[in-house]
């Protein structure tokens, strides 16, 4: 991403798109046609650990905003790093009616980082059956940030500084 760049989009509670901007088009590589309707995770990379993305929907979904680094994929399978934060939209009554999104371009120390740390949390999760990969991942990242002592907001601000 350039450094000026912002990728927007809008999701229902379902995780359909309903809003995407021209920057998250032309990092995505799809038009907006392609992407209006489709499951935000359109655009995830396969190598993704499933445990970062379970804690943003669990976050999200209990109306708590997060700030992660996430591993996309371009339509022709190449990818690109975001640092997103995402939040729930609410109605008049505080009820969760959608997700929205804004991400940026992370940090050069962050890519230092982030991209060994997901492998190795990509690895431990795929040593192990399928449903015991969220908490396998979601143990090896916590025991990192125990190592740190640092919670985990408090590392992901430290390395976009």
């Amino acid at each position: 991403m350039r450094d000026g760049d912002f990728i927007v989009s809008k999701t229902n509670t379902k995780g359909q798109l309903t809003y995407c901007n021209r920057i998250f088009v032309e990092f995505s590589g799809y038009s907006e046609e392609q992407l209006l309707g489709q499951q935000h995770n359109i655009v995830r990379h396969p190598h993704m650990p499933r445990s970062i993305f379970h804690l943003l929907w669990s976050r999200i979904q209990s109306g708590e905003e997060i700030f992660a680094y996430v591993k996309n994929m371009h339509a022709d399978g190449s990818f690109y790093w975001v640092y997103a934060n995402v939040t729930a939209s609410l109605d008049l009554n505080g009820n969760i009616v959608g997700y929205y999104s804004v991400r940026r371009k992370p940090s050069t120390k962050a890519m230092v980082t982030i991209p060994t740390l997901y492998d190795e949390i990509y690895a431990e999760e795929q040593r192990h059956p399928s449903k015991d990969q969220l908490n396998a991942g979601a143990t090896f990242l916590n025991t990192k940030l125990s190592e740190l002592r640092i919670s985990y907001d408090h590392f992901v601000y430290q390395l976009q500084g």
